[in-house]
């Protein structure tokens, strides 16, 4: 593990790009460092991490990901759920616990969305009679990332999506202003809306959306 850590390491520092850094920086507001790598840079560079020769064992997984995500470099983040998402084929029912870890802690969009949509939304599927007690969780947790998660899990489910869980769960924040929830229910529905229209249509129809919601849901049907 100390090897396959110090590797990676010394692999991203000697791509480095300061300028690109510095942009990298500021579009997601200095809210974190970077290496100034770019994502394509990057996935070439972890390729080799994931092959199936230097794979860490699936038990190693949860220290790993706690041991990146606790690096200044945000370019650690994106690796680690990179890395989870190459055990979707060993999930356990205790999974759930790292994941929810990764989303509260240095909890932006651009992780956030990922954990949510391709990692919970494959836990779910594996373990669906854990949905409704974390769904509960998250949205009685007041921590708005944990929220959205609770939104976007389902975001890739199409025809599968659980349109009861689904308008329970928007019903529930209804009213919110925080930015990141009405976004994403905007998003959920505009997705949903590929694959039935008609359900979205009604549902926008009948309940009270934010502006920003109703807008961004609608935005492929009109």
């Amino acid at each position: 593990m100390t090897a396959f850590i110090t590797t990676l390491e010394l692999e991203l520092s000697q791509n480095a790009n300061p300028k690109i850094a510095l942009e990298q920086k500021a579009y997601m507001r200095n809210q974190f460092v970077y290496y100034g790598i770019k994502t394509t840079e990057r996935r070439i560079i972890q390729k080799p991490f994931f092959s199936k020769e230097f794979l860490p064992k699936k038990e190693e997984l949860n220290k790993i990901v706690k041991l990146l995500w606790e690096k200044p470099q945000r370019d650690y983040q994106y690796f680690s759920q990179e890395l989870a998402f190459k055990y979707l084929n060993q999930l356990e029912k205790k999974d759930i616990a790292l994941f929810e870890y990764m989303v509260t802690h240095k909890s932006w969009w651009d992780t956030v969305d990922f954990i949510a949509a391709k990692l919970m939304g494959e836990y779910f599927k594996k373990f669906p009679e854990q949905r409704e007690i974390y769904v509960e969780k998250w949205l009685n947790s007041n921590n708005i990332w944990l929220q959205r998660s609770a939104l976007l899990f389902q975001l890739k489910y199409k025809e599968n999506l659980d349109t009861a869980i689904l308008s329970s769960v928007i019903n529930s924040l209804l009213g919110s202003k925080e930015f990141f929830i009405n976004k994403a229910i905007g998003w959920i529905l505009r997705e949903f809306s590929k694959t039935n229209p008609t359900w979205v249509l009604e549902f926008t129809g009948k309940t009270a959306l934010s502006n920003l919601s109703k807008k961004e849901a609608l935005r492929l049907i009109g």
